[in-house]
This record gives C-alpha cells, sequence and structure tokens, in this order.
C-alpha cells in the first residue's frame, strides 16, 4: 500500500507526514474539545482516559501511536477508516461479566472536575495581558500584587477602590476591575474568600447554621448588635454586629495544591522519599506519625491524604504595648510537605481570625465550629479533587495530626487546666503536687522521678523538699 492511501496515523511514526497530520490532529483538536488547555489524549497508552496539555499529547502521539476512534473524532471532520481487529478487540472487551458501573464511575472521575476547571479557567483569562504591549504584569499577577500591597501598607478598601479608579484613568485601554470588590470577585475562585460570622460578645455563641437570623444570644441574652453604633446606607440604619469571627475556608485551598503540578509532586513528598539516616527530619519519622499510620491504615494508604498541624496563640494587632487588646489567628501547618517548605510562611494556612478585645479563653471551641466541620468533613466523607500529576480525580481525606501552643493556649485547646493541682496534661490525676502556704503556690517536684540522683533536676527538687520541710516546721 502506498503512502498516499494511508490514513497519516498509520504511517511511520519517524516519518514527516505523520508529524504533519499529528500538527493538524492537535491544532483542529484544541480549538474544539480543550478545556482548561487540555484534551484526552488519544495515544496507546491514554487511549482517551487523561487530560493531557498539548505539548505532552503531542509527544505522546509520536513516541505512543495514535489509537482512531470515530466517536471521539467525529466533532473534528475527520473521516476515519476503524480497522476489522480493533472492532474485534473492542467487543471482546465489552464481556458480560465486565463491571460496567464501576467502570463508568472510574471514567467519569479522570480529568479535571468542575473546581479545577473553574480556576483553570480563571488562570487561562488571567494570563491576557493587562493592557496592549504590557509583558511584566498579566491581569491577574498584577491584581495578586495589587492585594499584596493592600495588606503591606494597610490600605482600606475605600482607598483600593480610589487607586483602581486611578488607574483605569491613567490606562484606559487596561484590563481592570472597577472597584475592590470586584476584584476580590476575580479572585475569590482561587479560595481566597473569607466569611464574616456574627458572635456573641460575651462569647457564648456564633449566630451561625440554625442561629444565623437570631437577634439576642441564647445563653446570655446579650443583643447581637452594637446598639449606639449604626450606619446609614441608602437612606436606611444598618446595624454593625458587636463582634465579628472571620473565618476562611480550608477545602479550597487544599484543593488547589493538588491541581498545581509544581506542589502536587509536594503534597506526596512524605511518601516517595523515605529517608535512609533513621534520623527525625520530619514528622513522618517520629512515632505520632507511625501509630496514626497502623490505626488508620485505610487513610494512610493514601500518600495524598493530609495531615494537619494547628497552631494558635493572641497578639496586639496594633503594636501599641499600651492598648490591653488580644485577636487569636488560628493557623494550619500542612504536614505533608517537605521539610524546608513545611514552616514557609506562604504555605501556612490561616483558618480564623478571632476578635479580641479579651482572650476567648475556655469558649475558644465556639469559634472553632466552623473549623471543626470542615475538618470532620474532610475526615469522614472525603472531599473530590483533581490531582494534577495523576490526572485523576480522588477523594481528598484530611487529619489534625497535633497542635502547637504555648502552655496557657494549650490549657485552652485541650480543656486541662494548666494551673493548679493537677497542672500536668501528660500526668493528669497523677501529678505530683505541693502548696506552699507562705506563697500561696503549687510547687511540681516529684516528676524528676526517672531521673539519675546526680541530674540538676532532682537535686533541685530535694533543696525544695527540705525547704518545704522547714516551712511545715514553722507553721506548727
Amino acid at each position: 500500500m502506498d503512502n498516499i492511501d494511508k490514513k497519516w496515523w498509520m504511517l511511520q511514526r519517524w516519518s514527516d507526514e505523520y508529524e504533519e497530520g499529528v500538527e493538524e490532529y492537535i491544532s483542529k483538536a484544541f480549538a474544539i474539545k480543550a478545556q482548561g488547555n487540555q484534551i484526552c489524549c488519544p495515544c496507546n497508552v491514554c487511549h482517551y482516559r487523561y487530560w493531557q496539555y498539548r505539548n505532552v499529547v503531542r509527544d505522546h502521539i509520536i513516541v505512543n501511536g495514535f489509537v482512531p476512534r470515530s466517536d471521539k473524532l467525529l466533532d473534528l471532520d475527520i473521516n476515519i477508516e476503524k480497522e476489522p481487529d480493533v472492532t474485534e478487540e473492542h467487543d471482546a472487551i465489552l464481556d458480560t461479566n465486565d463491571d460496567i458501573e464501576g467502570l463508568l464511575h472510574d471514567t467519569m472521575r479522570e480529568g479535571p472536575n468542575e473546581d479545577a476547571k473553574k480556576f483553570y479557567r480563571l488562570i487561562e483569562e488571567g494570563q491576557q495581558e493587562l493592557y496592549p504591549g504590557c509583558k511584566k504584569f498579566s491581569k491577574l499577577s498584577f491584581l495578586i500584587h495589587l492585594f499584596i500591597y493592600k495588606c503591606d501598607h494597610k490600605l482600606s478598601n475605600v482607598a483600593m477602590s480610589a487607586l483602581l479608579g486611578i488607574f483605569r484613568d491613567t490606562l484606559p485601554d487596561a484590563n481592570l476591575p472597577k472597584s475592590f470588590n470586584e476584584a476580590k470577585n476575580v479572585l475569590r475562585v482561587l479560595g481566597l474568600d473569607c466569611q464574616k460570622i456574627d458572635a456573641c460578645p460575651n462569647d457564648c455563641m456564633l449566630y451561625w447554621e440554625e442561629h444565623a437570623n437570631a437577634t439576642s444570644c441564647s445563653v446570655c441574652k446579650t443583643s447581637r448588635w452594637k446598639v449606639t453604633n449604626k450606619e446609614k446606607t441608602n437612606g436606611k440604619d444598618y446595624k454593625i454586629p458587636a463582634k465579628i469571627l472571620r473565618y476562611f475556608p480550608i477545602k479550597k485551598r487544599l484543593q488547589r495544591l493538588f491541581m498545581c503540578p509544581e506542589t502536587a509532586k509536594y503534597m506526596i513528598w512524605h511518601k516517595t522519599n523515605d529517608s535512609e539516616d533513621e534520623l527525625l527530619q520530619h514528622p513522618r519519622d517520629g512515632e505520632a506519625w507511625k501509630t496514626f499510620d497502623k490505626r488508620y491504615p485505610d487513610f494512610a494508604k493514601d500518600a495524598r491524604s493530609v495531615r494537619l498541624g494547628l497552631a494558635s496563640d493572641g497578639f496586639n494587632p496594633f503594636h501599641n504595648m499600651s492598648i490591653v487588646h488580644s485577636t487569636w489567628p488560628v493557623i494550619l501547618i500542612n504536614y505533608n510537605l517537605p521539610p524546608w517548605l513545611l514552616t514557609k510562611p506562604e504555605f501556612f494556612m490561616l483558618a480564623l481570625l478571632i476578635p479580641g478585645p479579651l482572650s476567648p479563653g475556655n469558649d475558644i471551641h465556639v469559634y472553632l465550629q466552623p473549623l471543626i466541620k470542615d475538618l470532620k468533613e474532610l475526615w469522614e466523607v472525603g472531599l473530590e479533587t483533581y490531582d494534577s500529576l495523576s490526572n485523576q480525580r480522588f477523594d481528598m481525606h484530611a487529619a489534625l495530626m497535633s497542635t502547637i501552643s504555648d502552655f496557657p493556649a494549650y490549657a485552652m485547646l485541650s480543656g486541662w487546666s494548666t494551673k493548679g493541682k493537677l497542672a500536668c496534661p501528660a500526668c493528669h490525676y497523677e501529678t505530683e503536687s505541693l502548696f506552699f502556704n507562705k506563697s500561696h503556690k503549687h510547687c511540681y517536684m516529684g516528676h524528676p522521678t526517672f531521673l539519675d540522683l546526680s541530674h540538676p533536676g532532682v537535686v533541685i527538687r530535694d533543696i525544695l523538699l527540705e525547704l518545704r520541710g522547714k516551712e511545715t516546721n514553722q507553721c506548727v
């Protein structure tokens, strides 16, 4: 058979005619079938099962060969003559004992899901030039830089809207949003939104879910609103909440880590890179990690399961020590990442911002409710996520492995008092403590029990016990 009578995919893969046919096919396929700069790869290995980018599809077809399927290429106006053996193989695959339901389920879970498509669509739209001829910034990168500038210099929302107006007047051809709220809507698809939840000023409850429409606290009966402060909008009084909790949802941000190939490979680093020196270099080398894997093998068998740590502490946001104010951020740390990225600020996830002016104290659990709800759903149900490395969807699960805090904050997070007679959260009711009558303080001297007699801790304990005996004798 001459080359003229053959279709391009029937020619030798190293021929010029074959490469020209590949280029023509890819141009038509991406013009019609592309979703997020990807199509189902028609090579002999992927076989229309995996979504790939343009350069990957080209390499696959040249290296692995092309699989002709008329149902996939009907919309491309390419006439394909099926070979008999292809039809026979197709009929042989459709055996009556096959799990058709499972096959359909697996097929539907390949390629980007709706959230991933929206994300890739936003990235694609954001790559357009800021204005004709601009090479340094795209629309999306400019907006991100503008948001960083706002945070660094503490600009208000009104100032940001005015600044955008100045840019629009200066650069009439620039593709910029008209206001700050419109700019936020552009970036909301990235998962950078914030939920404002009203709270009782006495830390009793959140006006959330079944209490979303309540006007007063069900515990202390305090009003939800500030009574003296009101704002007028369009001639109407707008009530100002007495206290607002800001929650930054974590689900979309965790999904984004798997949608980007660069970060997706780091999310499974703890499984793909085994340490050979047997040193404690990463949380995965600790006994807590290994014990958790043994207790929950279904969670541990998927390297993409996310392990998190929670850190929280109070700080004064006003940089003025004369003002007593305590705002509590709650930050999640991603333990899946390698040690050189694990503590980088850009990988910290701010989940909650608990307002002041006073510390939430033992009522911090009230403010943790939205975060705990999402963590429970991620643990029990999972979240469908697109993995850009394997080009497949999977149910992402997450677990909270540990908390990081100082000793007073530990008492708030754990619910165990770190003061008084039973202050040790490890020993609990077996805590050995003594109370000094003169100083009215507790002392914990019985805990260096397993140390050598020459250890400084044991020496200090003996001295304190001796002083305790003298104090008791004086009191008698």
